[in-house]
């Protein structure tokens, strides 16, 4: 246990200098170019993946190749739950994101925990994104099958619902057309291999877009 709070911590650190030097780093940045963050998992970390083959790198060359001059940066780490974005999100918005795609939840499905603090906790981070007026996409999650039908009621719920009360995109699945596909996914049926990325992207994109316009004009 030790061992994995330290590991944690490294990680929270690397995420807090990662966004200085995007702060730094906005400096050099046209102001035009728009800032778009990925607040999630290691799912929107790109788990096991290269850089350029993670979901943050795909996404931003799928946007740049539709026109937009946008930079998508990682605001994610790999285990986090819900608690931990949510404990995060004050230093994720040290970067002033023009907009943020919520993609949290799976790791609390996976762990089991009582769907109301997921609630609660996205809740608090749509709440916060609304108040700072930062347009939200939030990334819907399924509950694993084997928790049982109330359980899996009570958490799939979650997103719909977050999504309608503070008026966030609702993307209602992260891994829709990727999940359990083994030709999609690296030996865990997990995490998504560079094609399952690019798949996730591809069906993404069209929520993206809806999400920029709402900064337009």
């Amino acid at each position: 246990m030790a061992y994995v709070h330290t590991r944690r911590q490294i990680n929270r650190l690397a995420f807090a200098l990662a966004l200085l030097w995007s702060v730094i780093g906005a400096a050099s940045v046209e102001a035009a170019t728009r800032k778009l963050m990925v607040l999630g998992d290691s799912l929107g970390a790109g788990f096991g993946l290269p850089t350029e083959q993670g979901f943050v790198a795909q996404l931003e060359r799928a946007l740049r190749a539709r026109g937009y001059d946008i930079t998508v940066m990682n605001g994610s780490i790999s285990g986090d739950t819900t608690a931990g974005g949510r404990a995060r999100l004050a230093w994720a918005l040290v970067s002033r994101p023009d907009f943020v795609i919520v993609e949290l939840g799976g790791n609390d499905g996976l762990r089991g925990l009582d769907p109301a603090q997921t609630r609660a906790n996205l809740d608090a981070i749509l709440k916060r994104l609304k108040e700072e007026r930062i347009p939200a996409l939030l990334a819907g999650m399924l509950a694993p099958r084997n928790l049982g039908p109330v359980y899996e009621r009570k958490f799939n719920s979650v997103y719909a619902e977050l999504a309608d009360r503070y008026g966030a995109i609702l993307y209602p699945f992260f891994l829709d057309g990727v999940a359990l596909d083994p030709k999609l996914n690296q030996r865990d049926l997990i995490h998504p291999n560079a094609k399952g990325v690019a798949v996730i992207v591809e069906r993404l994109l069209p929520y993206v877009e809806r999400l920029v316009a709402r900064t337009d004009g």
